[in-house]
This record gives structure tokens, sequence and C-alpha cells, in this order.
């Protein structure tokens, strides 16, 4: 048995200049972070001639054609796996929908099982790359490259996407002391909501190929608010990292209606009336995870327990995909 983990992350700045629609014509650059929540994949050989499928759905199928799971179909395809004999099961800690990047920890994994199924190397790189040509190129899906390659890389990087599609990763210049106090003073918690990314990204990915002048600027100051980050996080000042969140959640709500709800708008305010400097919504928008930023823990978390949140406590994970078992 095959065993492969991709963590999940959580985006400290420029999210949203990641999409083709985007970085092809102005660049984009963010901040993204893994940490140890993971989407797993498990593969081993059968006896039977079909693949049997386990996610939230069970398939069996005699052939990769015939998978209705299209992440699953096209990896399979794209590694020249079209004989069956094969068992593929999938399990997360943390739900799909819920704004950390599961899609593409999902298809990072996969790709690195299957890979190793085949006795073949890959490098975080191809890994993602590979992972960004199945969901961006063959699924059409109105998605970034940050899922796919901090799910292959792991640990703080700050990602440039360049014209054309070509990503360069490097680890963030942050002294361990800062990093220490970053992770203890972020705090998540689950808003309860989930949802697919795909309808926002979708508003934003069009209106940005239809050069819409509203939503070119709003991307504009994102990646500035990004590239502001990465100073004040390499200067080891996070009370500006934590004004700049606060920013950035207030430029992210003008991208799209369905960016935040009545719900959300009351928790963010009730956090920063109660030690939050600074916050944001996870992903896309509409759900998921809200991240804080305060030197004030146990009052945020009471607050936020009072209003019926679950926290999820968590740390940085710097090992990227893996195989964990062969």
């Amino acid at each position: 048995m095959i065993i492969a983990r991709a963590p999940l992350r959580i985006t400290f700045g420029g999210g949203g200049t990641d999409l083709p629609s985007y970085y092809n014509d102005h660049e984009g650059f963010l901040i993204s972070a893994a940490i140890d929540k993971y989407v797993y994949i498990t593969i081993h050989e059968t006896f039977v001639p079909d693949f049997i499928l386990k996610y939230s759905e069970i398939e069996r199928v005699d052939k990769a054609d015939n998978v209705r799971h299209p992440l699953v179909r096209e990896a399979l395809k794209l590694l020249d796996i079209e004989i069956g004999g094969l068992e593929i099961a999938s399990m997360a800690d943390i739900h799909a929908g819920t704004g950390l990047g599961s899609s593409g920890s999902f298809t990072v994994a996969l790709l690195r099982a299957l890979h190793a199924h085949k006795h073949q190397t890959v490098t975080p790189e191809k890994l993602a790359e590979e992972a960004c040509h199945i969901e961006i190129d063959l699924l059409k899906e109105p998605v970034g490259k940050q899922d796919q390659y901090i799910a292959a890389f792991g640990g703080i990087s700050c990602m440039k996407f360049n014209k054309g599609g070509k990503v360069d990763v490097s680890p963030l210049n942050i002294d361990r002391d800062t990093r220490h106090n970053l992770e203890d003073n972020l705090i998540l918690f689950f808003t309860g909501y989930s949802r697919s990314a795909g309808a926002v990204l979708k508003d934003q990915d069009q209106k940005t190929r239809q050069s819409d002048r509203a939503m070119i600027e709003n991307l504009h100051q994102v990646k500035q608010l990004g590239l502001r980050s990465k100073a004040a996080l390499e200067l080891g000042d996070l009370r500006a990292f934590a004004a700049l969140m606060h920013e950035q959640w207030e430029q992210k709500k003008q991208r799209s209606g369905g960016m935040s709800n009545p719900d959300i708008d009351k928790w963010y305010n009730m956090a920063r009336e109660n030690g939050a400097l600074g916050g944001k919504l996870i992903g896309a928008g509409g759900g998921g995870f809200l991240l804080f930023y305060t030197e004030d823990k146990v009052r945020l978390r009471y607050a936020m327990m009072e209003a019926g949140l679950r926290e999820v406590r968590w740390r940085f994970d710097f090992e990227g995909c893996k195989i964990v078992h062969s």
C-alpha cells in the first residue's frame, strides 16, 4: 500500500493574483503557508481488473475514461494508467469547501501516490505543474496556482506568478522567533459554512478577462498588500502584518457580493472587539475559516466559543507533499 499526504494552506497576502486571467497580463504575487492538516491518498493493487475508487462516493469502473471523479480520471490518464487493478481512496483532516485549498492538495497527493506506484521520482515543481495542468488546462476550472504549489512545496512560501505561467517559489525570509510568535498568535475558526470556490472565482476570472477596471485595480492593490505583508513579516513587525490582514479583507469583500455574509461580518467585528488586531476569511470567500492575529488569545477564544465557532489548532508544515508509507 502507498499512502501520500499533501498539506492544506492558509494565505498571508496577495490571494487572487495567482489566476492566469490576472498574472498573464500583470504578474501575480502572494505568500502562502502550509499547515499540518492534510489530504491523504491511499493506493494499493487488487486482484480484480477494475479501478475501485473511494471518496465521498464509491466507483468501480473498468478503465480510466469511465471514472466520474474528474481529478482522478485526468490524473490516471496523464500518467498513462489506463488499466485497472487499483483501489484508490482519499481521506482529509478537514473536509472540502472550507477555503484551505483542498482540491489542489487532493490533486497533488494523488499524483504523488500514482508516481510512487509507477516507481517514478518527481520534483515538487513538476508535481505542482502537473496538478495545475489538470485543474486549469484540462478541466478548465477558474482556479489559480497557489494551492497546488504550496501543497507540493510546503513551508511559508513567496510565489511570483510570471506572464506565461512560470512560478518562482522561495521561502519567506522570516527569523525563528518571528515565525514562532506568528504561529502562536494566529487563530483559526470554522464558520460552519462550506462552499465551492468556483462561483466566486468564476466571477473574478470573467471580470478580469473582460478587463473590468474595478476588478483589476482591486487585484493590483491586493498584490501590493501581499508585498507589504512580506516586508512586515521579514522585519518581524507582526502588528503591521495584522493591520495588513485587515486591509486585505476589506479589499477582498469588494471583489464580490458573495465574499461575506451577515454572520461572517458579525463574527469578524466581534473578533476585532475582543483582541483581534487583524483577520480575514481564508479562501475564495463565502464560508470556510476565519483567521485572526491576536496578542490576547484567551479573550478571543472565549468570545468566539461563546458565539458558537469552533477553533482548529494547527502548526506550519515544512515538508510539503510526501509519501508516508509504501
